[in-house]
């Protein structure tokens, strides 16, 4: 699936990735390949990120929102 992780400043993060863990307002909660589409808003924390060759990122955030549709992660954050 193609994840984007964007502040109003720039792209932080973008490509392929077979795992996505946010920290969601009632809760975390992972987005694997084939998830349902949703779309929630995030509290301030880690969002941890599995790329296609297995490389893990961490990326601490603000809040913002999510959006999942048709293997397109979009997360828009206030700060990274």
């Amino acid at each position: 699936m193609y994840l984007e992780i964007i502040t109003p400043d720039r792209k932080i993060f973008e490509g392929e990735v077979s795992l996505v863990q946010v920290p969601g307002s009632k809760g975390m909660f992972t987005i694997l390949k084939n998830h349902a589409p949703i779309i929630s808003t995030l509290e301030k924390g880690t969002i941890k990120v599995e790329d296609i060759s297995g490389k893990e990122y961490e990326f601490n955030v603000g809040g913002g929102v999510i959006e999942n549709s048709a293997n397109k992660v979009i997360v828009l954050v206030e700060s990274v």
